[in-house]
């Protein structure tokens, strides 16, 4: 079994089925609703992955100060700057890279249910019966019009602009979660905040890409990923609050 048929089989296939059997679910069998409970069934899945980013990223700010004490104080040893702060990591159980797991993982899932909508979509919104499970009922054709706002396949300005603000907002609380600093506190160092310039950059960054796909890409893509950033707003709200009242 080569790669493209481990990958139809644990991704595209279950995705493929998730989507046909809650069209099959819904009245008029539509697209737009068995997008979103695919969606929120995904975002289920890897709820333990997302929480553990989230919780990653408030570590690394709540650090940010110690990070900033290293590389000061390591300037001219940028060898031993490194071991340093490789070391904190260990110590503070802190995998600075972590927080990109669950971003892959989310284009991984993107790309994968923009193919099913090309294939769908090919196929006159027909269903392929010979990659449904036998427990999966094939619905016929799929609506594809999402309560009269969009036609799900091709791209919608309303969905595009609603995902890159839900992105936009999504970002600005990441940067919230960064300890506020005092008015009167001097730089304790020359060396760059990689954290705050990456943050800044992303708050626009992310919302732009976003509003690209949406203009670029069938309105579906874009559903999708507006409401996996409403999913992960609430998750972050919530987790959030909860380590407010336990720290």
């Amino acid at each position: 079994m080569n790669m493209m048929q481990i990958y139809d089989a644990i991704v595209y296939e279950p995705l493929y089925n998730s989507i046909v059997f809650f069209a099959d679910l819904f009245p008029g069998a539509n697209f737009g609703l068995a997008i979103i409970a695919t969606t929120i069934l995904i975002k289920f899945l890897f709820l333990s992955l997302s929480k553990k980013q989230i919780e990653t990223q408030k570590k690394m700010q709540e650090i940010q100060p110690k990070l900033k004490e290293i590389q000061q104080k390591y300037k001219n040893d940028k060898e031993r700057q490194a071991k340093e702060l490789m070391e904190f990591y260990r110590t503070n159980k802190v995998n600075p890279f972590s927080g990109c797991l669950p971003l892959l993982v989310q284009i991984f899932f993107l790309i994968t249910i923009y193919q099913i909508i090309m294939k769908i979509s090919a196929t006159g919104f027909s269903i392929d019966s010979s990659l449904l499970y036998p427990f999966v009922s094939n619905p016929g054709t799929l609506s594809h019009t999402f309560f009269g706002i969009a036609d799900l396949a091709v791209p919608s300005a309303l969905f595009a602009i609603l995902a890159a603000v839900g992105q936009y907002f999504q970002m600005k609380m990441l940067i919230k979660m960064q300890p506020e600093k005092p008015k009167d506190a001097k730089k304790d160092t020359d060396e760059p905040d990689f954290a705050t310039i990456m943050n800044k950059q992303m708050l626009y960054i992310g919302p732009a890409l976003t509003l690209w796909i949406g203009f670029t890409f069938p309105a579906g893509l874009s559903l999708y990923w507006l409401v996996s950033t409403i999913f992960a707003i609430i998750q972050q709200q919530f987790i959030l609050k909860k380590k407010e009242v336990n720290p």
